[in-house]
This record gives structure tokens, sequence and C-alpha cells, in this order.
């Protein structure tokens, strides 16, 4: 288990590199750069979007750091078969949240250059598609984290 955990703490710290490197990749879309009159409705939904990104991606720290709390409760001797259920299911939500927000971030880097190719309605209703996933991940860490703490 404590392989997991390492593999865990290093994937972690791949992920928050490229999600930083990602940012880089989109220069020419520096989402907090387009707040002027001049932005165009693609940007505008796109610096929206990678708000709520922005807002939830650091809370990846926090997941890692309550698995791994949490798989410590798991494994002392003496916790109740009950409570044992309670933190598998934590962990188990915890690690969805995480596998969706890694999902998300490598799906939408991939296919926004390629939509924007397709024109301005195509971009405009692949940016809302995005808005709504993205506010589902963040809906399901927070509360994977919530319901982790409450253990």
């Amino acid at each position: 288990m404590k392989a997991i955990l390492k593999l865990s703490a290093i994937s972690l710290v791949l992920l928050l590199g490229a999600c930083g490197q990602k940012s880089h990749d989109h220069e020419g879309h520096d989402h907090h750069a387009h707040d002027s009159a001049n932005a165009s409705p693609d940007d505008s939904l796109y610096t929206e979007v990678m708000k709520v990104h922005d807002e939830v991606m650091p809370k990846m720290g926090d997941i890692y750091t309550l698995k791994e709390s949490l798989q410590k409760k798991l494994d002392t001797p003496g916790t109740e078969a009950s409570k044992k259920k309670d933190i598998e299911g934590a962990i188990v939500k915890l690690d969805a949240a995480d596998e969706a927000m890694r999902v998300w971030m490598r799906e939408f880097n991939t296919k926004l250059d390629s939509v924007k190719l397709e024109g301005e309605e195509k971009t405009q209703e692949y940016l809302k598609n995005e808005m709504e996933r993205i506010k589902k991940v963040k809906e399901d860490m927070l509360s994977a984290i919530e319901q982790a703490k409450s253990l």
C-alpha cells in the first residue's frame, strides 16, 4: 500500500507540473488576460472555463493528502468494520474525483485547438460543454473532499 501512496505522490507532482506546462501550450489564450472590451466571445468563455479549473486545481493536493490520511485510518488496528467501509468509500470517491480532473485536463487541452479550426460556432458549443464538464468535476471534487474530511 505504501508503494501505491508513493506512486500517487509522484503522479500528483507530475500532474501539477503538467498542468502548469499546459497553460504555456496555449499562450495565445492566456485566460487571465481577456478582460478587455475587445475580447471575443470565445476568449470570454474560455476565461470563464479556466477560472473554474483554476479554482479547483489546487484541491488536487487536498485530495492526495486526504487519501493518505484516510489510508492511515484504514490501516489502524481496531478500526470498526463499518468505519472501514465508510473510509473505503471516501477513498474511492477521492480517486474518482482526481481521475475526473485528469481526464478533463487531458481532453480539454487536446481538443480545443482542433475545434477552433472548425469555426466560432463550434468553438462556442465546445466551450459551453466544457464549462458544464468542469463544473461537474468541481462539484465531484468538493463533495469528495467534504466527505473525506467528515471521517
